[in-house]
């Protein structure tokens, strides 16, 4: 078996690398209704007292145009994974955020919802989890997670420190074992998850706000009563493949504004730093449970081909709340 197929023949036991910036590009882009100025999706600002108001974002520096999640500290901050995980084993996985003193951050900003959010993928894209660990008064991050695979994953941490301007950190986490990477799903404009439908409207244009709108339909008729989940009808990430460059979009409009509809179509507005490949990645909660429904698309390669059946996409994990 050759050395890229087999993570564990170069490690003993189990190991946590950290990630590095991985790729260059400009910064990854803006998010809600096509702004004047331009706006950078990997970093998150809640206004003042609104828990997940809004969706204004903000940049970690004006000067950085670095992509989110390519590095593993920026203004000082680091994230600091605390875990190893062994391939199908749950795992309380353990993680700090330190801050310019070196301690660990324990002041917050909540943004949709949340002080934290806390994203898990498979280098392949193959697999995705988006889930929200507790912190203990130390700073101390813990969520149950389980990777079922060997091989290499990147954690993304996306938060805003209280009294600074949102973040996202990434490292990269390395589960030892025969590692059998999967080739990107094909490009589709539809995707299926637990009965549900998704299909995509829009193309990722490099450079510009691009307006996608996801459909959600069930056994073939369209949903119009979505839940909110973390104060939006859903949530969009998207991941560059190969680096994977990371983009937390959000929709257009929010629950309880007074125009916006609980379903079918979700609307986002994104901007990619290049052409290639990404990974889509759309949380939806519906009759109570939260779902992701998982597309592989192109940026500057015009409409994609259809497929004959929808896809089922890559797998994902349950949604710790």
């Amino acid at each position: 078996m050759n050395a890229a197929a087999k993570l564990g023949a170069y490690v003993l036991g189990l190991a946590v690398v950290f990630g590095g910036a991985l790729g260059v590009g400009s910064a990854v882009g803006q998010v809600g209704p096509a702004p004047a100025e331009p706006r950078h999706g990997a970093a998150h600002a809640t206004p003042a007292g609104d828990g997940h108001g809004g969706h204004e974002e903000t940049t970690a520096t004006a000067q950085d145009d670095t992509p989110g999640g390519l590095q593993v500290s920026q203004n000082g901050y680091t994230l600091n994974p605390l875990t190893t995980i062994k391939a199908g084993v749950p795992t309380d996985f353990r993680f700090t955020v330190t801050g310019p003193d070196g301690k660990p951050v324990t002041g917050y900003q909540v943004q949709h919802d949340k002080k934290l959010h806390f994203i898990v993928v498979s280098r392949d894209l193959g697999t995705f989890q988006h889930v929200h660990p507790d912190m203990a008064a130390d700073g101390v991050w813990s969520v149950k997670l389980t990777l079922d695979d060997p091989g290499a994953y990147r954690a993304f941490a996306d938060f805003a420190p209280t009294g600074g301007s949102g973040l996202t950190l990434g490292a990269d986490l390395l589960v030892a074992g025969d590692y059998k990477p999967r080739p990107l799903t094909e490009v589709s404009r539809t995707a299926t998850v637990d009965g549900y439908t998704v299909s995509l409207a829009g193309d990722l244009v490099p450079g510009q706000a691009s307006k996608l709108t996801l459909r959600v339909s069930k056994n073939g008729e369209p949903v119009t009563d979505l839940q909110p989940y973390l104060g939006a009808y859903g949530h969009l990430v998207a991941l560059r493949a190969g680096d994977l460059a990371y983009l937390h979009v959000h929709p257009d409009g929010e629950p309880g504004d007074g125009k916006t509809a609980a379903g079918p179509e979700i609307t986002f507005y994104a901007e990619v730093p290049s052409g290639g490949d990404y990974g889509l990645f759309l949380d939806f909660q519906h009759e109570g449970k939260v779902r992701t429904a998982a597309f592989t698309a192109q940026a500057g390669a015009g409409q994609p081909k259809p497929t004959a059946e929808p896809s089922a996409g890559p797998s994902h994990g349950d949604h710790t709340h």
